[in-house]
């Protein structure tokens, strides 16, 4: 009884130390006059000096608890992670259509994306906890679509990684424009992207001369990394399903190019 009770104390202390050193803070930033982007920031407060930040893209749902989540995952890492709000003043959706339509207005204006994604990553960089010179975006679904432009955009970042994301281009990247070294996590049995989209956009990287991994995971379907996808799959009647390895594989892989990328610098 005594060392279940010293055990119980041991974890419980254990946790509280880890919450105490996460600190989040929800933050206000902006790239237009009218319009207020909503975003989370999140780091680990035990770690000493600066660090490198990572934007999190959220999916076509809008800046939501998931989205923050991974914010607290990559804190918990040893980064400044500031999950975004691409949509303005922090929509969000609660249904595809909704969520089509937020994501459409966004992606068809590619200026006001970048604006939008520009401000988020000077947030990021102007924070006391951040390595300025070290930053990386990842994105889910829509959001790996948006990172994977901004990197074809040449925004100065280390590493993009998209997690079930789109890989069309908005505007296709020029030989050399691509700064970051990219990393696409793709379900293998993802039925919304195709083989041919897979083709343009792994020969659209080698033409431009990126440094790009592309993994493909076994059985996986669309948002595999969200354990919320078989209930929105089943409430909407879509495609999507969690899938456990494929998240646990895909997030080890993405470590591993952080550390490539940032021990590099």
């Amino acid at each position: 009884m005594k060392h279940t009770l010293a055990l119980c104390l041991a974890t419980f202390t254990m946790t509280n130390a880890l919450s105490a050193a996460l600190k989040t803070q929800d933050v206000s930033y902006g790239s237009e006059s009218n319009i207020v982007l909503k975003g989370y920031l999140a780091y680990d407060d035990s770690v000493a000096g600066p660090r490198p930040g990572v934007l999190v893209v959220h999916e076509w749902w809008g800046h939501n608890a998931y989205a923050r989540k991974r914010a607290d995952k990559l804190a918990q890492l040893g980064y400044t992670a500031l999950a975004v709000d691409m949509y303005g003043d922090g929509k969000q959706a609660d249904h595809p259509e909704t969520a089509g339509k937020f994501a459409g207005a966004v992606s068809k204006n590619t200026e006001l994306a970048e604006a939008r994604f520009r401000a988020a990553l000077a947030l990021l960089q102007a924070h006391e906890t951040t390595d300025a010179s070290r930053n990386a975006a990842i994105g889910y679904c829509f959001g790996g679509g948006v990172v994977l432009n901004m990197a074809r955009a040449g925004v100065d970042l280390d590493a993009v990684v998209s997690f079930h994301g789109s890989l069309g281009a908005k505007v296709k990247a020029t030989p050399g424009a691509i700064q970051a070294r990219i990393l696409v996590c793709n379900g293998a049995d993802d039925p919304f992207v195709s083989k041919d989209a897979i083709k343009s956009f792994t020969a659209e990287m080698k033409d431009v001369g990126a440094d790009m991994q592309f993994k493909s995971y076994a059985g996986a379907k669309h948002s595999f990394t969200n354990p919320n996808a078989d209930a929105f799959g089943k409430k909407f009647k879509l495609p999507l399903a969690y899938g456990k390895s494929a998240d646990d594989a895909s997030w080890t892989d993405m470590q591993a190019l952080f550390d490539q990328c940032f021990d590099a610098k």
